[in-house]
């Protein structure tokens, strides 16, 4: 009589394909979350960007950033400085803030340069650069970023998404 069962190579090949099958499907699941993350930075940039022309129409200019001590840069998540003018006026709902920054500064930085700065065309007046420092999907730049730079000084170097945008 044949004992009827399982031999335990048999029992270690199913459980190793197993592991196999439960790694592969944690990469992805961790992929997908990075995905994730960035479509709601994109999504903050967005958001951002638009708070911030209403503010330029109301006020005729952008909001002056606070050179914090994030290397000179405004960045949100302290509740201070171009964010806190947006919420402040209503424009923004509350301070965004990066769903993964490790960062005391924050992921979404700000500033507002004056005219000419960087060899910038001094004609078109102040204007500010809005960057997302780290993307999760994508090698530095993001492709999707639209870039920004005067005739000294590239932030597409600095970020991974970068914009900005000129007063006059």
């Amino acid at each position: 009589m044949k004992n009827k069962g399982f031999t335990l190579i048999e029992l270690l090949v199913v459980i190793a394909i197993i592991g196999l099958l439960a790694a592969i499907v944690m990469v992805s699941l961790n992929t997908a979350r990075g995905k994730a993350r960035d479509a709601k930075r994109l999504g903050d940039m967005k958001s951002i960007q638009l708070a911030l022309a209403m503010y330029y129409d109301k006020y005729g200019n952008y909001p002056n950033s606070d050179n914090g001590g994030c290397g000179g840069w405004d960045c949100s998540g302290d509740g201070n400085g171009f964010v806190h003018a947006l919420v402040t006026e209503g424009f923004l709902a509350a301070d965004p803030s990066d769903p993964n920054s490790n960062s005391s500064c924050g992921n979404y930085c700000y500033y507002r340069y004056t005219a000419g700065d960087y060899a910038c065309d001094s004609a078109r007046g102040y204007y500010f650069v809005l960057g997302v420092r780290d993307m999760e999907t994508s090698g530095n730049p993001y492709s999707g970023s639209p870039g920004w730079n005067c005739t000294n000084r590239n932030w597409q170097g600095e970020f991974d998404w970068v914009t900005g945008q000129f007063e006059k």
